[in-house]
């Protein structure tokens, strides 16, 4: 089984448009492919920054499944053979708005394909005006002996959503996050990575958005919750080395799952 798992996070600037978006992944892309890591993750909003658009901007710039944007990731991850998780706003037949999606794909094509299901209405935004809800929880994929799951920005702050993950066989959830910025919500990303990372005893992976209105400081805690890396603000590049003897070590230590005892725990 692999010891270690090489992670990039391309911390991206927002842009107002899908072009300039593409353009600047590009240059990131070539910049981290040097670094030769097995996985690499972009934010939440990637295609772009919706701040002033309506549900039909979004759905206009919106794409499927098998459209440019995401037909390029799978040929950037066919060329340089790693795993990517890119966003997107996804257009489905049969819906009226896009949903906010997240995919992981890699070599030999997709992985996994996650719906953003709990959306933001919150801090007088909403998200839901924008997107459809999905309806079902990410998968766990297999990327270099880890097994990966997704979740999307906001749901970081419900921890069901990664218990179940980790009850899945979790090792590692990626977040691609646009953070909005606000009052302490540099603090409260990172401990509510810190906290969903040791609570399931897994690595936490959020990569995040940069620019006016998202605060950057992409970050990767560890089964400890310790932050192994924090990007800071502008638009770069953090790569972490995410440890099997760590994960196994801290489930030995914190045999947090095996511990539960969910017959105490129906509402």
């Amino acid at each position: 089984m692999t010891h270690s798992l090489r992670v990039a996070l391309l911390q991206l600037r927002a842009t107002g448009s899908k072009e300039e978006s593409l353009k600047r992944i590009k240059q990131l892309l070539s910049r981290v492919a040097k670094e030769e890591p097995d996985l690499v993750a972009l934010p939440e909003y990637s295609m772009m920054d919706p701040a002033g658009l309506g549900p039909d901007d979004v759905l206009r710039v919106a794409e499927p499944l098998d459209g440019p944007w995401a037909r390029f990731f799978e040929n950037t991850a066919n060329e340089h053979g790693f795993h990517i998780v890119f966003t997107m706003f996804e257009k489905r037949e049969g819906f009226s708005k896009a949903f906010n999606t997240a995919v992981l794909v890699g070599p030999r094509g997709p992985r996994i394909v996650y719906r953003k299901t709990h959306l933001f209405d919150a801090m007088g935004y909403r998200e839901s005006d924008l997107f459809e809800k999905g309806d079902e929880l990410s998968s766990v994929a297999e990327v270099n002996g880890f097994r990966v799951g997704l979740a999307i920005c906001f749901e970081i702050r419900y921890p069901e959503i990664f218990r179940s993950l980790a009850l899945r066989g979790a090792d590692v959830v990626v977040v691609p996050a646009g953070w909005y910025r606000g009052p302490v919500k540099e603090e409260q990303i990172a401990f509510l990575a810190r906290t969903r990372s040791h609570e399931n005893t897994m690595y936490i992976v959020v990569p995040v958005l940069y620019g006016d209105n998202f605060t950057g400081r992409s970050l990767v805690a560890d089964p400890y919750g310790v932050v192994l890396v924090d990007a800071g603000i502008g638009e770069r590049i953090a790569i972490a080395e995410l440890s099997r003897d760590v994960l196994e070590e801290a489930r030995r230590t914190f045999p947090l799952l095996r511990l539960r005892r969910p017959e105490l725990y129906r509402l």
